[in-house]
């Protein structure tokens, strides 16, 4: 072969070569290049999440102003908060501290934006921590904290929050409730501070007068402090809620609730100041608490099951209730009720049932056990011919009432011992009444040493004191139960 003709195919493969070197050359840099720009990145963001925490960051160690400083509250903390001593969020959790989102919190300045802020800012990120400083309070209009949230969330109050105290400071829109969660799940409210609702205004003549005026509103409607909406996994522990315009604390269409350790006040005067009021609401369990109001300590409403209220001191207040059930004819369903190891001290009434008539629906295995009272007017009720008026028509329809145990009762009365007033078209039926031992009150008695039982069926045993219980329920029989089932079953699931 000729060296002219060798030459070129030579020079030709060396060419060819060197441009797949090239190209490999190229993808190579191209994909280093691409790497090294997507490890920026990470790098910039991790940067820019490990900052904004840090911005958002209050240490614990770091002591907070007084409220009487005037300084600048906005400076970040310099390292992660240590576990609290109650809480049980891990030491790690991000903290978003409502000062460093321009809370003053002074106890005057609307806070409010602050809190909405650090509120949002904190649903983002998993195990969260909104946290209110002890030593300061913050003044809080009504708002709404929606989810749903990133899982374990936790609302850390130990300072103080306040609602507005005049009733006009109110928006309209804010007359249901003060505080209102909505949408949250795997959620905890925890702290050693309080939630001031600052009621007084509110249950005034003038107050209600105000409202009535303004809004044209129905002044028997004024705001929940603490309501939980569609809410799922929800604890609250620890912390004092007290003064609300009306009911403390509210759940509504949730479940998997858990009350622990908290205080509940409010002076015996203020009108409809529930202490925990439950409504379509499932799988609860309040323990361990003390609650004074001027209503129901806790209040069991329609739609509620499983629920285990146990190791409570209330007083003064109404008592534990469930209902009034089946008002203006409504469709009332309670069952799987548990309340035990209760302590009530001057309270209107002990452990109670109420319902309207004319309503329809059920009560079923409800257990009141081991309830000590001192100087309760109506220790024992079950009350279904409740009115909230002087005069209050009579209607034949009923809710249900049946598997109802009264299981040591024991304490002093000022009224009346036992007070089971059931329907006369639809009875109370097994109802079992056992070890109750009630004596008159020592300071001042007037009131009735006899058990009163109209139309209850069921049985009793001893010891019973005063000995009127001991005939106080009647034997039942088929037709009873009948009845009585026959009213439950249309209305309310099995």
């Amino acid at each position: 072969m000729k060296l002219e003709f060798v030459l070129p195919e030579i020079i030709s493969k060396k060419r060819k070569k060197k441009e797949s070197y090239e190209m490999k050359s190229f993808r190579n840099s191209a994909v280093r290049f691409f790497l090294f720009v997507g490890a920026a990145i990470f790098i910039v963001t991790f940067a820019m999440i490990s900052v904004e925490a840090r911005k958002h960051h209050s240490s614990r160690n770091k002591p907070h102003k007084h409220l009487k400083d005037k300084g600048s509250h906005n400076a970040p903390g310099p390292a992660p908060a240590p576990l609290p001593h109650h809480g049980s969020y891990p030491t790690q959790s991000i903290i978003f501290d409502v000062l460093s989102f321009g809370a003053k919190g002074d106890g005057v300045s609307d806070d409010s934006k602050a809190l909405l802020a650090a509120w949002k800012a904190a649903c983002k990120v998993s195990g969260a921590v909104v946290e209110i400083p002890e030593k300061f309070e913050f003044l809080i209009k009504p708002i709404t904290l929606q989810g749903p949230c990133m899982p374990h969330l936790v609302l850390e109050i130990d300072g103080i929050l306040l609602a507005p105290p005049q009733v006009g400071a109110w928006p309209k829109s804010g007359l249901f409730q003060w505080l209102n969660f909505k949408w949250v799940h795997d959620f905890t409210i925890q702290g050693t501070g309080k939630l001031d609702g600052q009621g007084s205004a509110w249950w005034s003549p003038s107050g209600v007068y105000y409202i009535q005026k303004r809004f044209k509103y129905n002044p028997d409607m004024k705001p929940t402090a603490l309501r939980f909406y569609d809410s799922h996994n929800v604890t609250v522990r620890d912390i004092k809620i007290m003064n609300s315009p009306q009911c403390h604390l509210k759940f509504d269409s949730s479940s998997g609730i858990k009350v622990n350790n908290i205080t509940i006040n409010s002076p015996e005067s203020s009108p409809n100041t529930d202490g925990i009021h439950l409504q379509n609401t499932k799988d609860v369990e309040i323990q361990h608490s003390n609650i004074g109001c001027g209503d129901d300590c806790v209040s069991i409403q329609t739609g509620c099951s499983n629920i285990h209220v146990h190791h409570i001191n209330c007083g003064p207040g109404h008592g534990i209730s469930l209902g009034g059930l089946g008002k203006d004819k409504s469709v009332a369903c309670v069952s799987d009720i548990v309340v035990e190891k209760i302590s009530l001290q001057n309270t209107l009434s002990g452990v109670r049932i109420k319902t309207w008539q004319g309503g329809v629906g059920s009560v079923k295995n409800v257990t009141f056990s081991n309830i000590e009272v001192s100087d309760v007017k109506y220790p024992v009720i079950i009350d279904q011919f409740y009115c909230d008026k002087k005069i209050c028509k009579n209607q034949t329809d009923a809710v249900a009432i049946s598997g109802v145990k009264y299981d040591k009762i024991i304490g002093s009365y000022s009224v009346q011992p036992l007070h089971l007033a059931c329907s006369n078209d639809v009875p109370c039926t097994d109802v079992d009444l056992i070890d109750i031992q009630l004596n008159p009150s020592s300071d001042g008695f007037r009131g009735f040493r006899q058990a009163l039982c109209w139309n209850s069926y069921g049985k009793s045993q001893a010891p019973l004191l005063p000995s009127s219980i001991d005939y106080c329920l009647r034997t039942e029989s088929g037709s009873v139960k009948r009845i009585a089932r026959s009213h439950a079953e249309h209305s309310c699931p099995s």
